[in-house]
């Protein structure tokens, strides 16, 4: 078993193209002893963004902090604390911050696609 505090673990920045403003916490991973789903914590600072893209698998999202909108295809979607959220397979997606704090999300995704995403150094 493995208990972690979600404040507990450093960020990393998502350094990829169509990214602003937008970092990662591994919270539980493969490496943790989880056989199939990593969990993730994402914190996109005010105006920042995740990329604007589509992957073959679906992950779950729930906003912990802030407020934002979550594109699905070109079409806003308003998105706030509590909220959850489902992002199919090869649907096209993005997240955007329009509050004035962090938007945290937690993102649940296969092993397989965390550790294609992510390089060695992020999945700590």
């Amino acid at each position: 078993m493995k208990i972690q505090n979600i404040d507990q673990g450093a960020a990393t920045p998502v350094e990829m193209d169509g990214v602003a403003g937008c970092q990662v916490k591994q919270l539980i991973s493969e490496q943790d002893g989880a056989p199939l789903f990593a969990m993730r914590q994402f914190e996109v600072a005010p105006g920042g963004y995740t990329p604007h893209h589509h992957h073959p698998y679906e992950h779950e999202v729930y906003v912990i902090a802030g407020e934002g909108v979550v594109l699905e295809n070109d079409s806003p979607q308003p998105i706030k604390a509590g909220d959850a959220i489902l992002v199919k397979p090869d649907e096209v997606h993005q997240f955007r911050n329009t509050g004035s704090i962090p938007l945290k999300f937690l993102c649940l995704v296969p092993n397989a696609a965390n550790n294609a995403q992510f390089p060695p150094e992020c999945q700590d």
